[in-house]
């Protein structure tokens, strides 16, 4: 069994760094100076939390820096008012409507430039996502979210072009076009290497694969950061309210999704917090501790009483809804994919019993170790059921971002779980933690969309490989002559 021991080992964790856009005191802008910056905005609405993150990617060494973070909580989101529809609700039950989402989102946008210095049409491309999808009744249902989505970008001001790839260079600001490889490949839906699930876009299969796809994107360039060579094949998990990522294989030039998770993530120990705060609108965003604490045998002991209501398996073909989450577990048996669901009974049906084990914690400081031990013993179910089934490789990188996955002292224990399993001879090289992963993939995307990628610092291709630019040409050629 893990123990304290785990502390001594040392995960690659890779953190946003910052970068002004002011000038600096010797009076030179960026631009200026011979920084070229791409800059994207990654607008969410989660379940938990609505964000806008400005990113800068330096075009020269294809590295993405952070500008400004703005968030709000979700719940803070206005109440619908007479005349709208409400479309959807998060996992706790806040209601939305198309009105209020775009609402929060043009502020939120709005609020992102005014601290960072710039106006909204600095802005070079904006991606939108949302991990709201519990209570939705199919994954199609997500295509209202993203059109409120976009009319909140529209609402602050985002052209609406900044918002679709250009279809050639001409079409890009000037700025940036000497970097685009337009006039060499075009955009095919392949994002940092890899295609959605075989004969869909993912959707159809679960409905938050947009944000897997993210995700894995920015664990890509997160991971640039480290000595971790994260590409293909690859799993990335996703740990904020909702549990998503991916598992691809080693194809090329691109890699096929050939598994998806779902389900509940960050939602666990936010149960968890909101019986320890007795507060019905409350989430482990709310436990506000500064200073360390320790993982003993109680925290050990919790993990695993709590981990008795928690189900990770392969979702069942009948199954429509896993962890709350719209689910086509049929279509992803027909297509071979691997669909991995994590759930507190059924659709969140024992959350009542994690929030009285919540209730019955009297420490912050051993609830918050309880929450790092049982996500780790998650992790490890994770893993070990991706090899039972025959879809793990020996070659992987494992990659983890979002919040019930890399704070606290979680990454010693995943990393510790890892090397448990015996899958590699050095773990700490194969596996790399991310923060700010889904923001990071955002302006991934952004530039696969505009074809910005970086030779010199491919994220596409396998693991220790060369850019597979040449390999894309001569695929993409294939469709000229076809």
């Amino acid at each position: 069994m893990v123990r304290l021991s785990i502390l001594s080992s040392k995960p690659r964790i890779a953190k946003s760094e910052y970068i002004s856009l002011h000038r600096k005191a010797d009076g030179a802008s960026m631009e200026e100076r011979g920084i070229t910056l791409f800059i994207v905005a990654s607008v969410e609405v989660g379940n938990t939390t609505t964000k806008c993150v400005l990113t800068g990617t330096d075009l020269e060494t294809g590295r993405t820096y952070l500008v400004n973070k703005t968030v709000r909580l979700t719940r803070s989101v206005r109440k619908p008012r007479f005349g709208e529809t409400i479309f959807g609700e998060t996992i706790f039950g806040t209601p939305l409507t198309r009105q209020s989402v775009a609402e929060i989102v043009s502020d939120c946008i709005k609020e992102s430039c005014n601290k960072a210095g710039i106006s909204v049409s600095d802005i070079d491309f904006v991606v939108r996502s949302t991990g709201v999808v519990a209570h939705f009744e199919n994954p199609n249902d997500i295509g209202t979210f993203i059109q409120a989505l976009a009319d909140g970008a529209l609402l602050a001001g985002v052209p609406p072009g900044r918002m679709v790839p250009a279809v050639a260079k001409d079409n890009l600001p000037e700025k940036i076009r000497k970097y685009s490889l337009l006039d060499k490949v075009f955009f095919d839906g392949s994002v940092a290497g890899v295609l959605p699930p075989r004969g869909s876009t993912g959707a159809e299969i679960v409905a938050n694969e947009m944000e897997g796809e993210l995700s894995t994107a920015g664990i890509k360039e997160g991971a640039k950061w480290t000595d971790v060579d994260f590409r293909n094949p690859c799993i990335s998990m996703d740990f904020g309210t909702t549990f998503k990522g991916r598992i691809t294989n080693d194809d090329l030039p691109y890699a096929r999704t050939i598994g998806n998770f779902c389900g509940l993530g960050g939602a666990i120990p936010d149960v968890l917090a909101k019986g320890f705060l007795r507060k019905k609108e409350s989430a482990a965003i709310d436990l506000k501790f500064e200073g360390n604490y320790n993982i003993g045998e109680e925290a050990f002991q919790l993990a695993e009483e709590i981990l008795k209501r928690i189900r990770v398996e392969r979702v069942p073909s009948n199954c429509r809804k896993f962890g709350k989450i719209p689910v086509n577990a049929k279509a992803a048996e027909d297509a071979g994919i691997l669909l991995v669901g994590c759930d507190v009974g059924e659709n969140g049906s024992k959350f009542g019993e994690l929030e009285k084990i919540g209730s019955e914690i009297g420490d912050m400081k051993l609830l918050l170790a309880t929450i790092d031990v049982l996500m780790a013993k998650i992790f490890r179910k994770v893993l070990e059921l991706v090899s039972s089934e025959g879809f793990f490789m020996e070659d992987m990188a494992i990659g983890v971002t979002g919040r019930a996955g890399i704070t606290g002292k979680k990454p010693w224990l995943f990393l510790q779980e890892l090397r448990d399993l015996g899958f590699y001879k050095k773990p700490e090289k194969n596996i790399v933690f991310v923060d700010d992963g889904l923001a990071r993939g955002a302006a991934v995307m952004a530039r696969c969309m505009n074809a910005l990628g970086n030779p010199k610092n491919p994220m596409g291709g396998l693991r220790f490989g060369p850019c597979v630019l040449g390999e894309r040409i001569k695929l993409q050629s294939g469709y000229y002559t076809s």
